[in-house]
């Protein structure tokens, strides 16, 4: 198995909605220039990696990379990372 499995998150979703981690922004250009903490905005950022669904969520499923509307869900910190529970109707995509 890969060092990179998600961790178990004690949180379980209800209905139809999604917990997902959020991903951490690049700190580094691709060209690999560095970037300031205060040049990246992280409200821009909306990709994240799919940790539960609820019990009637039919469109995801855990480890999914998904890309959910801006201003969408509750910010949720567990366990040293940031998660964001959104319903799923705010799911735009799922990354392949």
């Amino acid at each position: 198995m890969s060092d990179n499995k998600e961790k178990k998150v004690n949180i379980k979703p209800l209905a139809k909605l999604v917990l997902a981690k959020i991903d951490d922004v690049p700190a580094t250009t691709p060209s690999g220039l560095y970037l300031p903490k205060d040049a990246v905005d992280s409200d821009e950022q909306k990709t994240a990696t799919v940790a539960a669904v609820g019990p009637e969520v039919k469109a995801v499923k855990v480890g999914d990379k998904i890309i959910y509307e801006n201003y969408s869900g509750t910010k949720v910190k567990r366990q040293d990372e940031e998660y964001v529970l959104v319903a799923e109707e705010k799911v735009l995509a799922v990354v392949a």
